[in-house]
This record gives C-alpha cells, sequence and structure tokens, in this order.
C-alpha cells in the first residue's frame, strides 16, 4: 500500500514492480491485492500498460482500515476480540490482566487509526525505526505465553 501511495497521481504499478521493490513473492502480493480490491481500497486495470492504484488519497486511508482488511480485528489477546463471548474462558472472572490487554488494544487501534498512507510515505526510514523495542526485551527471560496470553511470573 506504502508504493501504491508514493505511485499515488503518477500512474499505475503492476504487482511485478511491487514485489521488486519490496522484496515480496509476487503470489503472496496477488492474494493482498485482492483482498484491498474487493475492499475498495485499489482499483486495476488491466491491458499492456495496466496495474494498480488508491481509490482514495492516501491521506485519506489509515494504517488500522489496511490493517482490519488484512488481519482482521486487532485483538492482542482472545479475550478483548469484538467476537469474543463473554464467560469463554475459564479465568475470566478472576483474570487481572484483562484491563491491561484492553489499554493495549486501544493504544494499538490508537496509532493504526491515526496514522495514513500519507504519513507513512512522509517518514524517514530512520524515524520509522526510532523507539521500537526488541520483543525479547519486552517479554523478558521469564515470560511464558500461555494460551494467547503473555503471561509473567
Amino acid at each position: 500500500m506504502t508504493e501504491l501511495a508514493r505511485a499515488h497521481g503518477h500512474g499505475l504499478l503492476s504487482l511485478a514492480e511491487i514485489a521488486r521493490t519490496e522484496m515480496l513473492p509476487l503470489a503472496y502480493l496477488e492474494q493482498l491485492i485482492g483482498e484491498l480490491r474487493r475492499a475498495g481500497l485499489v482499483e486495476g486495470v488491466r491491458g499492456l500498460h495496466g496495474g494498480y492504484r488508491l481509490t482514495r488519497q492516501p491521506c485519506e486511508i489509515t494504517v488500522g482500515e489496511v490493517y482490519r482488511i488484512l488481519e482482521g480485528p486487532i485483538a492482542p489477546v482472545e479475550c478483548t476480540a469484538d467476537d469474543y463471548l463473554p464467560h469463554s474462558c475459564e479465568r475470566e472472572d478472576g483474570c487481572l490482566s484483562r484491563s491491561v490487554w484492553y489499554r493495549v488494544q486501544r493504544s494499538i487501534s490508537t496509532v493504526l487509526d491515526s496514522t495514513t498512507l500519507h504519513d507513512l510515505c512522509q517518514e524517514s526510514p530512520v524515524a520509522r525505526d526510532s523507539g521500537l523495542i526488541a520483543i525479547e526485551t519486552i517479554t523478558g527471560a521469564r515470560a511464558a505465553a500461555k494460551e494467547g496470553c503473555l503471561k509473567t511470573p
């Protein structure tokens, strides 16, 4: 989507061009573009000089919208999913960590929904890397995953 955003207003991009630039398998991109096209974010033009383009301005498409189309709802753990059935988890009544996962979900959604494709295209590669923390740092040596939740002793 960032490649299409960068090319917006300058013509069409073929999936082969995007695959080459992003170093992604063409077959993988074909799957993604189908979902994005069905959702109305991109349109394709057939023919010798065909390709794909965004259907809206890059500043009108959020990363959250793209994420939800390609990955589904934002839910770091099962009990924060929109389709979660209350009391599906046997630990629900005594769970002390559920509130933190709701806050994590809201924080992730806020960042994704307030970041547009245009924003991504404006960032320098250095800015994209600043502030990132290795997952090993977050989980720590004593952390253990249990049934979709990160549990620390």
